[in-house]
């Protein structure tokens, strides 16, 4: 089992930059493919961006690419979203996710097993 939390969210002007964090603990954290989502107001949770259990495949969702960067670092159990570009909609609340069932990177949040407590991102337009 997992336990997660994130941090570094806040709020920013559009255009700005922001970089979230998760850390993981137990000490498989290398087994478990990462996730990031959000949720806005009123809206379903969707997905953002994964990468796989080593870090050497990533994903993305269409209206992040090329503007986020998921990485992870397995040494200190940490996963990270590097958010450039941000725009108003992008405002929401990001949460990582584990799974330790799969080893493709799932956008389904069905198939993540374990999820941090959320952190909020307000950009202002």
């Amino acid at each position: 089992q997992v336990q997660l939390v994130e941090s570094g969210g806040g709020l920013v002007q559009a255009g700005g930059s922001l970089r979230l964090s998760c850390a993981a603990s137990g000490r498989t954290f290398s087994s478990y493919v990462m996730g990031w989502f959000r949720q806005a107001p009123g809206t379903e949770r969707e997905f953002v961006a994964g990468t796989s259990r080593s870090g050497d495949s990533t994903y993305y969702a269409d209206s992040v690419k090329g503007r986020f960067t998921i990485s992870r670092d397995n040494a200190k159990n940490t996963v990270y979203l590097q958010m450039n570009s941000l725009k108003a909609e992008d405002t929401a609340v990001y949460y990582c996710a584990a799974d330790r069932v799969h080893t493709r990177v799932a956008v389904s949040t069905f198939e993540y097993g374990y999820w941090g407590q959320g952190t909020q991102v307000t950009v202002s337009s």
